[in-house]
């Protein structure tokens, strides 16, 4: 085991299972911290060894005290900070999504502080943007979100840069903007995945949107979550993923180019566009294509179905 020790907050979420199977591949000792206690997604992706090598620590990310015992109790030296209540249960409970969404990360930095540790990364959003601050946006735009989500994001990025100027605590918050892959069955922008998931079912599926947008392998994000916290910088720095613009179109021409049995069943509402910007600029973007992403996630989708592809 490595000397690294690592806190992944919403570590049953798609990202966060991720970023455990990566640190357990590369020998960190990884404590999952979630109010939740479905591993379904985890049970996706990771091996019954993998599994076993996370200690997943049951907690509410709106308890200090919580946060607090997890990373003392376990010496932990780099953290990842994913858990939130998506825009969906955001905009059905606002006073428990902005319980969770923003003190719970006010409590994750201030857990740090306590703790001694020199910073961490955590998940902001695209969208603390709306369509309307632009096409293109660069890292440090003004954000205008249309969401109680997007407005919990944006407040968590005023809080690491007020961490930053009183506490010195280092951070890095991404902005993803339309993740997918095996794992992503939840939120808002799910869509893409749930018609991977359908066409593996043989199923017809509607994504509930289209226009295009940035799609990002869950993956790949989770790698750039891993790298962010282990490399803070100084002060508190946010970055948009980034990478190609696709079409809704493009992504349905990628998973019928896998399945070509699944030709003509996925379509998409091409009147109803998502209040996010069409493409975000980003000094480090991801690079898988969405091609290769949607061919892995079908791959694996259909290996845990029994399906052969």
């Amino acid at each position: 085991m490595s000397e690294e020790r690592w806190l992944v907050t919403g570590a049953l979420g798609c990202i966060g299972t991720w970023c455990c199977r990566q640190l357990v591949r590369e020998g960190h000792a990884v404590a999952g911290f979630d109010l939740g206690e479905d591993r379904h997604r985890a049970e996706l992706v990771m091996s019954t060894d993998e599994l076993a090598a996370v200690e997943y620590v049951p907690g509410d990310i709106a308890d200090l005290g919580a946060v607090e015992r997890a990373i003392g109790d376990r010496d932990i030296d780099h953290v990842v900070h994913l858990a939130a209540m998506l825009v969906p249960l955001a905009a059905a409970d606002p006073p428990r999504g902005a319980l969770v969404n923003v003190v719970g990360t006010v409590n994750v930095f201030e857990a740090v502080k306590r703790r001694g540790l020199p910073g961490l990364a955590y998940a902001s959003s695209a969208a603390v943007y709306d369509r309307a601050d632009g096409i293109s946006v660069v890292e440090d735009a003004d954000g205008h979100p249309v969401t109680h989500y997007g407005v919990h994001k944006l407040a968590n990025e005023g809080t690491a840069r007020v961490y930053w100027q009183d506490g010195g605590i280092r951070s890095v918050g991404l902005r993803p903007h339309i993740v997918y892959g095996p794992g992503r069955d939840h939120g808002m922008t799910a869509g893409p995945t749930l018609a991977m998931a359908a066409t593996v079912r043989g199923e017809r599926y509607e994504i509930p949107f289209g226009g295009r947008a940035q799609f990002q392998y869950a993956p790949e994000a989770a790698a750039m979550f891993i790298d962010a916290a282990r490399s803070p910088g100084d002060g508190a720095t946010v970055r948009n993923l980034g990478g190609p613009s696709d079409h809704v179109a493009d992504v349905i021409a990628a998973i019928e180019a896998a399945a070509p049995e699944a030709a003509g069943t996925i379509t998409y509402k091409e009147d109803v566009l998502l209040a996010l910007p069409e493409h975000m600029e980003a000094e480090r973007p991801v690079s898988t294509p969405l091609a290769q992403g949607v061919r892995e996630t079908i791959d694996l989708l259909s290996s845990a179905a029994g399906v052969a592809t």
